[in-house]
């Protein structure tokens, strides 16, 4: 299995918060090996050659056009990068995976296809098939032979995946299921060959079956009318008495759920790929738009409103970049040795996906918002012309909308992050407990303030220490009732996301600085802390106002005033500067 060169060490799932990290210790996009970049000028190739020229097509839905990209592309290995070659794929690492969907995603419709072939509908299989099952479906899902779309949202059961009303009930000589249902909101629905369908087993066993189209009584509905990614498939699929065989059940009965959660993880940390390969595109496209336009006698690229919003495009999509490579990272060093031809590959493979959920949770939720930035701004640089169907900016608008919405809504995710790291730190699994009852006891002694000579350090620590205080504040009000204080849980979730994103972004600059790579990282890196550490700052005030008894509040507000304060930097010329180099390049850089 192909992986980066460079070698890191394990840290724990949420353990960031407590744990100090080193440049060195990071994996960021600058490691990849020349493999990987092969990979990537692969699949760029691919996309500029054959894809490209056919979007319209592709967004009018053109009967098979799609598909048939999807298997030419298999041609090059690029539907099947993380399956083992003896089931006739790449067997390469994540990182590849990721760079694949990278160049892939700049079209949201394509990705559409692409992703939910190779990522959802494929993995299952991958993860959790048995060797017959591997044997019978891997190798016509490497080739795209078969198409592969994963059939877990119901009408009635969207982000509360587990009540499912499809029901599947074993025959009466035992040989197989009976599967009735609907499903909604498939991505390549209208198209799929193979699906990953979630049912009740015998009435209360959430369970996954691999259901194939060609089983009597699978049927799909009609294309749905859709906001944006208007060329990809989506439908909703319907089973109406379909025999499934018991040798099609994926996994265990009644733990289809451990399915189901774990390669959404995957997915996540994949859509976060695809949105910063979105942002890119569209600064790219917003940049020499605004060098082209004229107003008032310049180009309006000249203008300083103009210039602000390029730089916050770029820096936003550098913080969302730095942490998705980050948590690839995390995951491969967890695989350091890891080959498909061992009995426990899946099991490991799965473990370390799962070790990192809260950051894959992370990832898509700071992506996808980054992504939908973005493309606002894009729009408004354009201005009357953003809003114009002729222009790629208008449709990249609107394809941006869904990924909020895919992989689990951000305001699931959110609740995902706070839930996962207080239960990880209720079970003893990180310090995260110990930590904030330590930081409440430095705010009762008055000594909270710790000083750092490197103003940037110290603004990431903080966050940090930020978190772990609001966490603690919280839990000091609510206990074992936190759980159901969803607002309180959105703060949470921002503040710890702002402090990953911070540590992130400054580690990768620090690695990029020390190797004289950078350009414009270090001055994105300045904007992007302090401006980050005030959004912390909104956020915790909302907690402290929740939080704390009345004759605490000002004390508590002293305490995050003290934590969050930071010197102003002339951010005007520092943007500038970004500003210049992207149009001097023409396209997002570092």
């Amino acid at each position: 299995m192909a992986t980066a060169d460079a070698v890191f060490p394990k840290v724990k799932g949420g353990g960031f918060l407590i744990e100090e990290s080193t440049p060195e210790e990071i994996f960021t996009p600058e490691d990849l090996s020349e493999e990987h970049h092969a990979i990537a000028r692969t699949a760029a190739d691919f996309y500029s050659r054959e894809i490209e020229p056919k979007l319209e097509a592709i967004r009018h839905q053109e009967p098979g056009l799609a598909v048939r990209l999807l298997r030419k592309s298999a041609q090059l290995g690029l539907t099947a990068i993380l399956i083992p070659e003896k089931f006739g794929g790449m067997e390469l690492d994540l990182a590849s995976a990721l760079i694949a969907a990278e160049e892939l995603g700049r079209d949201g419709s394509y990705a559409g296809w692409h992703g939910a072939h190779s990522g959802i509908g494929t993995l299952p299989v991958l993860l959790f098939g048995t060797e017959q099952q591997k044997q019978k479906y891997l190798p016509k899902l490497a080739t795209a032979e078969m198409l592969a779309a994963y059939a877990l949202t119901e009408p009635h059961a969207g982000s509360d995946a587990l009540a499912a009303r499809t029901r599947a009930d074993l025959s009466a000589d035992g040989t197989h299921y009976i599967l009735d249902g609907q499903k909604m909101w498939i991505t390549n629905g209208g198209a799929a060959d193979l699906f990953t369908v979630f049912a009740k087993a015998d009435g209360d066993k959430f369970t996954a079956f691999l259901v194939e189209r060609r089983f009597p009584g699978v049927s799909s509905g009609a294309e749905e009318k859709k906001m944006g990614i208007k060329g990809s498939s989506t439908t909703a699929v319907y089973f109406e008495n379909v025999k499934v065989p018991v040798e099609n059940v994926l996994g265990e009965i009644g733990r289809g759920h451990i399915i189901a959660f774990n390669i959404l993880n995957i997915g996540r940390l994949k859509l976060g790929a695809l949105a910063v390969a979105g942002a890119k595109d569209v600064l790219a496209i917003s940049i020499k738009y605004a060098s082209e336009r004229k107003a008032f006698g310049s180009s309006i690229a000249e203008f300083g409103a103009i210039r602000h919003k390029l730089a916050e495009m770029a820096t936003r999509t550098y913080a969302a970049e730095s942490i998705a490579w980050r948590v690839v990272g995390l995951i491969q060093g967890r695989l350091q040795g890891f080959s498909w031809e061992d009995a426990d590959a899946s099991r490991r493979m799965l473990k370390a996906v799962e070790e990192y959920a809260i950051e894959c949770s992370i990832v898509k939720v700071y992506g996808s918002e980054a992504l939908d930035y973005v493309v606002d701004e894009g729009v408004q640089i354009h201005g009357g012309y953003g809003f114009h169907q002729d222009y790629a900016v208008e449709r990249a608008y609107r394809d941006s909308r869904i990924n909020r919405i895919f992989e689990g809504t951000n305001e699931i995710n959110r609740l995902l992050i706070t839930g996962m790291l207080l239960k990880r730190a209720m079970r003893g699994q990180i310090g995260l407990v110990a930590a904030a009852q330590s930081l409440l006891a430095e705010v009762a002694s008055g000594t909270i303030a710790a000083s750092e000579p490197d103003e940037e350090i110290r603004l990431v620590r903080n966050a940090k220490r930020l978190a772990l205080l609001m966490m603690g504040m919280a839990f000091q009000k609510y206990a074992m009732e936190l759980e159901h204080q969803q607002e309180i849980l959105m703060y949470l979730a921002d503040i710890v996301m702002e402090a990953f994103a911070m540590e992130s972004t400054l580690l990768r600059t620090r690695k990029l600085t020390a190797s004289r790579k950078a350009t414009i990282a270090g001055e994105m890196c300045s904007v992007f802390l302090r401006d980050a550490m005030t959004r912390i700052e909104v956020s915790g005030r909302n907690i402290v106002g929740a939080c704390s008894a009345p004759e605490a509040v000002r004390t508590n507000m002293s305490v995050l005033r003290k934590l969050a304060v930071y010197d102003p930097l002339d951010s005007v010329a520092l943007r500038t500067k970004i500003a210049k180099r992207l149009l001097d390049r023409e396209r997002y850089v570092v």
